[in-house]
């Protein structure tokens, strides 16, 4: 920017502190998004990624990559609860029609069967289809669901087993996984470690501190100089 009397004063190091500052701040909020999300069931944490050019841009250069590695498994012993042992996601149908994928495996029957999630969206087969089992067991101990995803459940009149179907295992971009990887009665817990949470967040509060120091410097350096000229 241009003072009086032709003096010349550079602004750009206190929008660098500004856009550093926010950019920390933003970085800060995904920190605190995985610790909110670490008793999450199924929940994968979040790790910023900041792209080149980062001090012209600003926060613009921020995004996000969701890491993908496998949570901590927990036994809960009821059989609607399925938990991915690799990679993968479970398919779901929404009731606007749109598809989403989950980790989040806890999953209830409704009274037509229907195998629903703890939101109600329709659990998607390997075909694509709602899951819908034939009549609802007197006990959820009559559902047997195998590593591969498939889903048998026990006819007392009949004395054995009626396939039901299988449930569709998919990769981020929706496209089937043939692996023996669903665990019955199991949950998985976020991926997020609150230690190293903790750790790494704490480069960007110094990083927030110092950034803040030099707004606070440079502003009083602007403040003097603006206060020296207009005593002229």
């Amino acid at each position: 920017m241009k003072l009086a009397a032709g003096i010349n004063f550079s602004a750009s190091g206190i929008a660098q502190s500004i856009n550093a500052m926010q950019m920390d701040m933003d970085i800060m909020s995904i920190f605190g998004e995985n610790v909110v999300g670490f008793d999450k069931v199924g929940y994968q944490k979040k790790e910023a990624v900041i792209s080149s050019f980062a001090e012209f841009i600003g926060t613009d250069a921020l995004s996000y990559a969701v890491d993908n590695q496998v949570g901590r498994l927990a036994l809960t012993q009821n059989p609607l609860d399925l938990a991915l042992s690799e990679k993968g996601y479970f398919k779901v149908l929404n009731n606007d029609g749109s598809i989403e994928l989950t980790r989040d495996g806890r999953f209830q029957l409704n009274k037509d069967g229907e195998l629903l999630t703890q939101t109600n969206q329709k659990v998607l087969s390997a075909g694509g289809s709602p899951i819908v089992l034939p009549f609802v067991p007197e006990s959820l101990d009559k559902i047997s669901i195998g590593l591969d995803g498939k889903i048998a459940i026990f006819d007392e009149e009949k004395r054995g087993l009626i396939p039901v179907g299988t449930i569709g295992v998919v990769s981020p971009d929706g496209s089937l996984i043939a692996s023996d990887c669903v665990r019955q009665g199991y949950v998985e817990n976020s991926n997020v470690q609150l230690e190293k949470e903790y750790i790494e967040v704490s480069n960007y509060k110094r990083s927030f501190e110092a950034n803040k120091q030099m707004f606070k410097i440079q502003n009083n350096n602007l403040s003097q100089a603006i206060s020296e000229l207009s005593r002229v």
